[in-house]
């Protein structure tokens, strides 16, 4: 099939914005908790009208600090309740939202923020702020910075107090379906972020259409998720808006070091997240148990799981012998499972990266479906995503409701519809490129099935071409490979060269379990381990299982483990996670050399 569209479930207002539905929440569900926050270390909740309140006063304050309509105003910090409420409160005031990820260096912060053209920047930490005043010379436009943590919300709401309610209520009615809501700028994978323009239309159209899909997910007054994405990447501001748009009760944890207690505490009924946060809790429960002895047990439980997944999927369903088996280990494994993850909830919706059929089956098979979606920053999260009711596990789902998708004759994915980004701020030339004949490319290469299911097999820009001429798209093999304990990251390599090799980083928790386990010395660290044989063998096997995904011609021959991590810090990975394959093969460039020598 070479395109498929879903006809649109939710009708975009003409001449709304987003700050619509916190009055219409504060109106119709007024004392229903719509956020809860931590005070003194608890989880309180936040009624519609009180958080309208909250809004509208630092709001005022916006106002009063000289934000006018259209004014770009950047956000700076973690994942934290006042993110959600001075995005809110930038909306009302009429401007236009930059994200920026808490982990950017001085160097991005001022790109960001003079590319953007910010009059003001809020900021959560004295860190934060050291790092945009270190710029801030080269910042004319900046006027000025506020910090969360120096109390910026009630100092924001205090300076507004002589705003009237009627000068706010003609600015949170000035913008329309098509003004700008934020620019966020783009990983910069291969080069420069780009700002990518999504309107208050794009938001309504992505939210509207994804609340009406998985409407028993957002349930009023019964459902609640918990945001520990960043909020200034587009899936956490999907999180965000689609919760305010059901309404559902939203929450928000800053640091994920603690997600598992957080969890359990806040008992979300949703789950949003990328696939590395569903493999390190089937991980750390897989190395629990085989540290409690009962690895083998784990085991069989999980092959039970994946197997009675994959038996939902036939005609006949799971055997008797196998319904009864999933019983048995229901009561004994997967119930704790479900615990772990706040035992209330039975889906979560995974983006950013491919998940892996195996951990998808073994989710479902616990009776923790997750749906899995894909999206870009251009689309405004996610373009594509699994129904409730009809998951396809290995494929990214069907459109959303009101988009087409297109294959175009060299396999790469196009995109119509309302939801899609407006274009590249200040960059007309890329803007041209990417929605070249009313179309979005993606540089994405996908196929879809029968149903309209859409499954993602590459970049375009990715392709390995190898000195034989066998075009090998890394995504494939690189996520089955990383789907092992011990592999932190995987880079395929191999353009140009006579076969294709791999560099591996490994896991640093998960070394230290397996080292343990096989005896080797207290504080083995990858540099003393990566020669190990052992241990060259076990990733071996991580190897194997990708090298079963691809045809010969595309499978891993050799392998290096690296002794460093890739990170952000480096600049070999972007704040969502994405390789920066130049930036790592440059750094790496005589390991990558150590895989063909003789």
């Amino acid at each position: 099939m070479r395109e498929f569209s879903l006809p649109a479930l939710y009708e975009v207002p003409s001449d709304g914005n987003l700050t619509d539905l916190i009055r219409r929440n504060a109106a119709q569900h007024a004392d229903v908790a719509v956020m809860s926050r931590k005070v003194a270390g608890v989880w309180t909740d936040v009624t519609a009208t009180q958080f309208l309140a909250e809004v509208r006063a630092v709001a005022k304050g916006l106002m009063a600090a000289g934000v006018e309509p259209g004014d770009r105003v950047a956000l700076l910090s973690r994942t934290r309740y006042e993110w959600v409420l001075l995005d809110f409160a930038i909306w009302s005031a009429g401007a236009v939202t930059v994200p920026v990820y808490e982990t950017s260096s001085a160097e991005q912060i001022q790109w960001i923020l003079g590319d953007s053209g910010a009059t003001l920047c809020i900021v959560e930490s004295e860190a934060h702020q050291a790092s945009v005043v270190s710029v801030q010379a080269n910042l004319p436009g900046l006027k000025g910075i506020w910090q969360i943590e120096e109390d910026a919300v009630r100092q924001m709401s205090a300076l507004g107090e002589e705003i009237s309610d009627e000068a706010l209520d003609l600015r949170m009615t000035s913008a329309k379906a098509d003004d700008p809501a934020t620019i966020v700028y783009t990983s910069g994978t291969t080069g420069r972020p780009k700002g990518c323009v999504l309107t208050h239309r794009s938001f309504f159209a992505e939210c509207g259409n994804v609340v009406e899909r998985l409407k028993p997910l957002f349930r009023t007054g019964e459902c609640s998720v918990l945001l520990f994405l960043p909020a200034a990447h587009v899936f956490g501001r999907l999180v965000e808006v689609a919760s305010v748009m059901a309404p559902i009760k939203l929450g928000c944890v800053p640091d994920i070091k603690n997600l598992t207690d957080e969890l359990a505490a806040f008992r979300p009924t949703l789950i949003l997240g990328v696939p590395r946060v569903f493999e390190k809790v089937y991980n750390s429960a897989r190395a629990k148990a085989q540290a409690d002895g009962k690895g083998k047990i784990f085991d069989k439980a999980a092959n039970t799981a994946i197997a009675y997944s994959r038996a939902l999927s036939t005609p006949q369903g799971p055997s008797v012998g196998l319904k009864f088996k999933h019983k048995v280990f229901d009561r004994l494994v997967y119930s704790k499972l479900r615990a772990v993850l706040g035992g209330r909830g039975e889906y979560a919706i995974s983006g950013g990266a491919p998940l892996g059929e195996r951990l998808g089956h073994f989710y479902r098979g616990i009776g923790f479906t997750v749906l899995e979606g894909y999206g870009l920053t251009e689309t405004c999260a996610a373009t594509a995503f699994n129904p409730w009711d009809r998951q396809k596990i290995g494929t990214v789902g069907q459109p959303l409701p009101g988009s087409v998708v297109r294959i175009a004759d060299d396999g790469e994915v196009l995109l119509h519809g309302e939801h899609l980004f407006a274009g590249y701020w200040n960059n007309e030339a890329s803007t041209a490129e990417a929605l070249a004949d009313g179309w979005f490319h993606t540089g994405d290469i996908g196929t879809l099935d029968e149903d309209g299911y859409l499954a993602i097999t590459g970049r375009k820009k990715e392709i390995i071409v190898t000195a034989g001429g066998k075009n090998v798209a890394p995504a494939v093999i690189e996520d089955r490979i990383r789907g092992h304990a011990l592999v932190a990251e995987c880079m395929v390599v191999g353009d140009g060269r006579p076969f294709v090799g791999a560099l591996v980083t490994l896991d640093e928790e998960f070394l230290g379990h397996w080292a343990e386990e096989h005896g080797k010395p207290v504080g083995s660290t990858a540099l003393s381990l990566r020669e190990d044989p052992e241990l060259l063998a076990e990733v071996q096997r991580a190897v194997d299982d990708g090298n079963a995904a691809v045809s010969k011609a595309e499978s891993v021959r050799k392998f290096r483990i690296l002794a460093a991590q890739f990170t952000e810090e480096a600049g070999h990975i972007t704040p969502s996670l994405k390789l920066k394959r130049n930036v790592v093969a440059k750094d790496f460039a005589d390991e990558v050399e150590s895989i063909y020598r003789a």
